[in-house]
């Protein structure tokens, strides 16, 4: 089932792709996709054991339906039976192993005449393996020592001569960098990575966190210090390539996985140790069995399995050193009520997304619990009383389904880490909260209509880092946000919300305000580090006067269904030579403003004054995207005055504006000026994407005297624009050109045929001839 979820990724099936049930049901879907997909390579990586084609749901590859199957395997033997032509991949020759090695190890170690005899022998002893020459490159990366290479090289020859068989001795050659780790806490981090199931790709974020709640960084003072010795061992484990970054990382979530040569080095270990049962990722139905479990186990890992239910004979009859039991990802429904008894040791537990109701009163007895994660069980309603677990740090609710918060955890006065973002919560006690002085991070549910803070029970928590939350009015934000700013207390991440608007976002501060109608009697206080700002459905406001240069880092800026609003930023507010607002902005987001007309409105009688006399240059000087949508009173998107502050912006996205009719437009007296008939160019460097939607009176893209020069643009996207009779001509970056005859070399441009057909092309036919062959017949809705 995992392969099939993996090519059902790779065809980006998503809504009709069942995640569970029925693998022939699966297999049939898989099977007609790759079908429709036509002549294609499916490629699957280090197979280990025969597969049956058919029951996956990959179609026999013949030369009439022109699919292709390619396995890498260890065993010629899978390959024998899956009918395969065997080509065996031979090791690197010694040149290639040499130029592999120095390409890794570093320039300053090239250039070394006394290193480079014995690196050569070190090479040699890699015997041609990739893997290997990568990772003891990486391991010597930077020692200029002749007697640390010498070392070295007696250490790899002694390993391969202990061992016989190429798999135990590639494990001993990877062996030597995890044994050149001098911190044994960096030692312990690197094998934790193994407790994950092979090729699991994990968040740095989330590793990071389990290095802590496993104490293998010590306790710095604040949490974002022992993150950072956190990335300073990611970055350690990677330079020394025992750990791989993956950078198709998705919503900017960096994520590594171990090669998986290297987890099994690591397993090695680990199973030679008795304090270790790894058996994550196997589609397990049931615990391990009674005889496995040695009296000194410390650490188990079943995650990401297939079991329902934790019998309590199944352990032996006291796990005395156990400390850590890695349950997630099973669909554990019941756990006995006696399992917990006997653990006195355990320090970490997490039976995040499992699906259990309840858990039993043991676990009242875990004495020494630091860390325990509940995260994503959605069917768990309540908790023991947890007044006995006075060592708890952590404590992880995430979207579980819990009415009441537990008893006794106003003794828990350790806690560190709470997770409370639950929506079905009815309340938190009064007084709950300046009991968790120790808190460094918080989250709420911010839509969660029942549960709204007051500032006065956040005020003692001094040590906070990391905050979600919602406050129950403007008043009691700014009473939180004057406190955090009069105690110098600066959250490194923070999510506050006035409202139950929900809105996901990738910046790591931000302000969201949704539903307050009395804006100018409760005026926001903004926090100078802001960096994402949301406003919906807030109707008095009419624009965003920052009068204390609030705005100044905002990053992100998201208004949506305020009646009110009419523009983003009012000339007048510039009046100060102080007032810069909007200089880190990137992201600009406008929807349902039925009264928004511009993004900087004029003052009355300004007529057509200079850039430099309407705003800032460094207003909108780092917006990368803007988005306007169902904003009725909009006639023009950029006006030609603002362009010169908008020359990283790369996206334009403009949908379901009824009277919009030009988006970028110059002003009348320009025109006058220059002659009807001179070339007005529109300077957009950066643009890649411009995307126009439901436009019923749009009538051009730039006025007809304008040429656009943005030879970075890669799409041209058009959809139900019916007045839009013409493609503004291009001239190149640098130099003058001949508009009519030039297109940006990666232009694509997608629209209806009917539409590409009604264009008129009076002004220079041949521009028709330029253009043809960049378009696309592609229907797009936004």
């Amino acid at each position: 089932m995992k392969v099939q979820d993996d090519i059902a990724e790779a065809l980006n099936l998503k809504e009709d792709w069942p995640r569970e049930g029925d693998k022939l049901r699966r297999a049939a879907i898989l099977s007609e996709m790759l079908k429709k997909a036509g002549k294609h390579v499916l490629i699957l990586d280090d197979v280990w054991d025969k597969v049956s084609l058919e029951e996956v749901g990959i179609p026999e590859p013949s030369g009439s339906n022109g699919c292709k199957l390619v396995l890498t395997t260890r065993s010629e033997h899978v390959c024998k039976y899956m009918g395969c032509k065997v080509i065996k991949v031979t090791p690197l020759s010694e040149e290639e192993a040499l130029i592999l090695f120095l390409n890794k190890v570093g320039p300053n170690i090239v250039q070394s005449p006394t290193i480079m005899p014995t690196l050569k022998l070190v090479v040699k002893e890699c015997a041609g393996l990739p893997l290997t020459i990568v990772v003891v490159a990486g391991t010597l990366k930077g020692e200029d020592n002749p007697l640390i290479w010498k070392n070295a090289l007696g250490e790899l020859k002694e390993r391969i001569g202990k061992v016989e068989g190429v798999e135990a001795e590639v494990i001993e050659r990877l062996k030597f960098s995890f044994d050149h780790l001098k911190d044994e806490k960096v030692k312990y981090c690197f094998l934790h990575c193994a407790l994950y199931p092979e090729d699991f790709e994990i968040e740095n974020d989330e590793l990071i966190e389990c290095w802590i709640d496993e104490g293998f960084i010590d306790d710095m003072g604040t949490r974002q210090e022992m993150k950072d010795k956190g990335h300073v061992i990611l970055k350690k484990l990677g330079d020394n390539c025992l750990l791989e970054n993956i950078t198709n990382h998705i919503f900017g979530q960096p994520r590594i996985k171990m090669h998986d040569a290297v987890r099994d080095m690591a397993l090695s270990i680990t199973s030679m140790d008795p304090r270790y049962i790894v058996q994550a990722g196997l589609q397990l139905k049931e615990l391990p069995k009674r005889g496995q479990w040695s009296p000194d186990i410390e650490k188990v890992s079943l995650m990401h399995n297939s079991i329902t239910e934790f019998p309590a004979d199944v352990l032996p009859t006291k796990c005395q050193l156990l400390t850590t039991l890695l349950l997630q990802n099973n669909p554990i429904k019941k756990i006995s009520i006696s399992f917990f008894t006997n653990m006195p040791c355990l320090s970490v537990l997490n039976l995040s997304f499992t699906k259990i109701e309840s858990l039993p009163n043991s676990i009242s007895e875990l004495k020494n619990l630091t860390t325990l994660l509940l995260c994503g069980c959605n069917e768990l309603r309540d908790l023991p009383c947890l007044s006995m677990l006075q060592e708890l740090k952590k404590l992880d609710l995430y979207r579980t389904k819990i009415e009441e918060v537990p008893e006794g955890m106003d003794m828990l006065i350790k806690l560190r880490y709470l997770d409370l973002s639950v929506r079905t919560l009815k309340e938190i006690p009064v007084g709950l909260l300046p009991k968790l002085v120790h808190l460094q991070h918080l989250s709420f549910a911010v839509n969660n209509e029942k549960i709204s803070l007051k500032a006065e029970e956040m005020e003692p928590l001094k040590k906070l880092e990391w905050f979600t939350g919602r406050f129950e009015d403007m008043n009691e934000l700014n009473k939180f946000i004057s406190s955090m700013q009069q105690s110098k207390k600066n959250l490194i991440k923070y999510h506050l919300h006035v409202g139950l608007y929900f809105m996901p976002t990738a910046r790591d501060k931000t302000v969201t305000i949704e539903g307050v109608q009395n804006w100018e009697g409760e005026l926001i206080m903004h926090p100078i580090e802001i960096q994402g700002l949301n406003i919906v459905k807030c109707d008095y406001l009419r624009n965003l006067v920052d009068g204390n240069s609030s705005f100044k880092n905002a990053m992100d800026l998201r208004i949506y269904a305020c009646k009110g609003i009419e523009c983003v930023v009012p000339l007048s507010s510039f009046a100060s030579s102080s007032a810069h607002p909007f200089q880190s902005l990137e992201v600009l987001d406008l929807r349902d403003l039925p009264k928004l007309s511009a993004l900087i409105m004029k003052d009355t009688g300004i007529g057509a004054a200079t850039t430099s006399t309407l705003a800032p240059s460094t207003t909108f000087s780092h917006l990368e995207q803007i988005y306007v949508r169902r904003c009725s009173s909009m006639k023009t998107l950029l006006p030609h005055w603002l362009l010169p502050n908008l020359q990283n912006l790369e996206e334009i996205w403009v949908s379901e504006c009824d009277e919009i009719v030009e988006i970028l437009g110059a002003a009348t007296s320009e025109v006058e000026e220059k002659g009807s008939d001179a070339l007005i160019k529109f300077h957009l460097p950066k643009l890649r994407e411009l995307s126009l939607s439901n436009l019923p009176n749009l009538k051009s893209i730039c006025s007809k005297s304008g040429v656009m020069v943005c030879d970075s643009l890669q799409l041209i996207r058009i959809t139900r624009c019916d007045k839009l009779k013409r493609i503004p001509p291009f001239v190149p970056l640098v130099g003058n050109g001949q508009p009519f005859a030039y297109a940006p070399p990666s232009l694509t441009i997608r629209s209806s045929t009917e539409w590409w057909e009604s264009l008129e092309w009076d002004d220079h036919p041949n521009y028709k001839n330029v253009l043809q062959p960049l378009w696309k017949d592609k229907r797009y809705i936004l």
